[in-house]
Order: structure tokens, then C-alpha cells, then sequence
């Protein structure tokens, strides 16, 4: 029945489970997401816009919600942070998931104003991500992402040694990653670098350039190491 559930709400006819649970293991499941549906529904009213439904895990810190676009089936899971002041705020698509600890914010300093960030339908962002939208963030559909994934969109000046650093001010770039990606574990992406469709990053690398669609990316700073479908 649960398995059938979540194949409606995901609107996947081909959805299906692996592997069989135990009774104690759906209630388990069941329970926890009744919890965060109900705590969703505070959370609904104060958001700009909420398509379906919204799961909202504990101690999970939503400001300027009134800068939040939801589509359907939108999971925060347990101590999530998201701070959506900037110009246009954060959106999710349909079913985008947002892991444990994870950080999301658009305007760091309130002198200069933010972008924001966008994340595209069925996304999975896993725990302790760190987006700076900043200068923008655009995440694609279909992304995957591996814990302590870091998305960084702005820059500090600091070529003048009369001031100190933070007297100098910030450069913002846009960050775009591409439809049906696949982001490695304790990757961090740097401003304005665009990640093409279909790209794989190697888990802790550096991404300091732009890189073509199905590149497969390593190292750090990261390199070409091939591209997805060749021998």
C-alpha cells in the first residue's frame, strides 16, 4: 500500500521497491512522515506558493518564506536552514528532497543583495549541503547529490592592500548545474561555473570552470577525465 502511495505521489508508474520491508519498518516509515506532513502544514501559509505537500522535518529554520515557491512533494528533512531573502527568492520543483543539515541561503551580507536559488523537479540534495545563492544558484532536474556538497556564488575582493578584505566588497557569478547530474560527495563548485546536462563529479573535487555536457569531472581543481558514453 505504501509502496503504491508514493508511486502516486511521485507520479512514477515504474516506482518500485528493491528490496521487501517489515511491518515494523513501513509503520517506522509512515510515522515519521505523518509527523513531518503534519508540521508541513504550519509551514504552508507562510510560504509565497505550495503546489502539494509539504514535509517538514524538527528543528528545520524557514525565513522569508514569503519568498518560497513549492512544488509538489517537498521534503526538509531535520535541522535544514533556509533563508530566501534575495531578489528572487528559492524554488523547488516537484518532489525535491533536502537532506539533514542542510543550508540554503541567498544574501549573506544585507548591503548587497542576493540572487537566489532554484532547484528543478526530482532533485535530491543529500545532507549538509551548503548553497550561497548570492550571485544565483540554478540547480537542473533529475540531480543527485552526495553529502557536504558545497555551492559557493560569490567572491571576496581582496587585490587592494590598503583595506582590509571585507572593507573590499564582492564579486557575483551564477552557478547552473545541469539537468540529470551527478554531484560526488564533499564536491565544492565555485562561481560562475556551469555544469553542462548528464555531467558526473568525482567526490572532493574543485570545480573552478565550466565544463561541456556528460563530462566527467575529477581532482582538484577539477579536470576532464572523460565523457560519458565514450570507450
Amino acid at each position: 500500500m505504501i509502496e503504491k502511495l508514493i508511486k502516486t505521489l511521485k507520479n512514477d508508474p515504474n516506482y518500485k521497491w528493491e528490496s521487501p520491508h517489515s511491518s515494523r519498518d513501513l509503520f517506522s516509515i509512515a510515522w515519521v512522515r505523518l509527523i513531518q506532513f503534519t508540521r508541513g502544514l504550519f509551514l504552508k501559509p507562510f510560504l509565497k506558493k505550495s503546489k502539494g505537500l509539504l514535509f517538514r522535518g524538527s528543528h528545520v529554520k524557514v525565513r522569508h518564506g514569503y519568498k518560497i515557491t513549492a512544488g509538489k512533494n517537498l521534503i526538509l528533512e531535520d535541522n535544514v536552514s533556509v533563508n530566501a531573502l534575495s531578489e528572487n527568492g528559492i524554488s523547488f520543483g516537484d518532489n525535491v528532497s533536502i537532506a539533514r543539515d542542510s543550508i540554503l541561503f541567498c544574501t549573506g551580507i544585507i548591503a548587497y543583495r542576493g540572487k537566489g536559488i532554484s532547484i528543478g523537479d526530482r532533485t535530491g540534495i543529500s545532507a549538509r549541503a551548503y548553497f550561497a545563492g548570492q550571485g544565483g544558484i540554478n540547480i537542473g532536474n533529475d540531480v543527485i547529490m552526495g553529502p557536504n556538497v558545497q555551492v559557493f556564488s560569490e567572491n571576496h575582493l581582496y587585490n587592494d592592500m590598503s583595506l582590509t578584505i571585507k572593507e573590499q566588497g564582492v564579486t557575483k557569478q551564477p552557478v547552473s548545474i545541469g539537468n540529470n547530474c551527478w554531484i560526488g560527495a564533499g564536491s565544492t563548485i565555485l562561481a560562475g561555473v556551469t555544469i553542462g546536462d548528464g555531467c558526473v563529479v568525482a567526490a572532493g573535487s574543485v570545480v573552478t570552470k565550466s565544463f561541456a555536457a556528460n563530462s566527467v569531472i575529477a581532482g582538484v581543481p577539477a579536470k576532464l577525465i572523460k565523457t560519458r558514453g565514450e570507450n
